[in-house]
């Protein structure tokens, strides 16, 4: 299984632990073909060798070729929405983590979605139950 993980880069980089532990255990279900997204040396400029026409047509091959959608929404990013709306368009199975928090919000559009699966989630250890029933 190609496993496609989202999780925001230049929208900030505050979750930037919690992408690499997601990817570890995203790891045990499939192939994650973005593991970069989880560099803890990645900063909010983002992938500077690369040009912003490669990156995209990299990522939407990753993500059309993908088998399901992992997408981590705690920090907003444009980049991460608009890849959700994709997978959704391509009737990608998608789920989406979120850690509430203070001043912190998840979109209604991602929220009320019905075709989407949300979870909220504490501690990267309520992602293994999470995994297994979503995979």
């Amino acid at each position: 299984m190609k496993i496609y993980f989202a999780g925001s880069i230049r929208g900030g980089r505050d979750d930037k632990e919690f992408y690499a532990e997601i990817i570890k255990k995203l790891s045990v279900h499939g192939t994650v073909t973005t593991e970069h997204v989880g560099d803890q040396k990645l900063t909010s400029d983002g992938e500077t060798h690369l040009s912003n026409h490669d990156i995209y047509t990299r990522d939407i091959a990753w993500l059309t070729g993908s088998d399901a959608v992992v997408a981590e929404v705690t920090t907003a990013s444009l980049g991460v929405g608009f890849e959700i709306g994709l997978a959704e368009h391509l009737k990608k199975k998608t789920l989406c983590l979120y850690r509430a928090g203070e001043n912190k919000k998840l979109s209604a559009v991602i929220a009320g979605n019905p075709r989407l699966v949300v979870k909220t989630y504490e501690n990267i250890g309520d992602l293994d139950k999470i995994f297994a029933e979503f995979f």
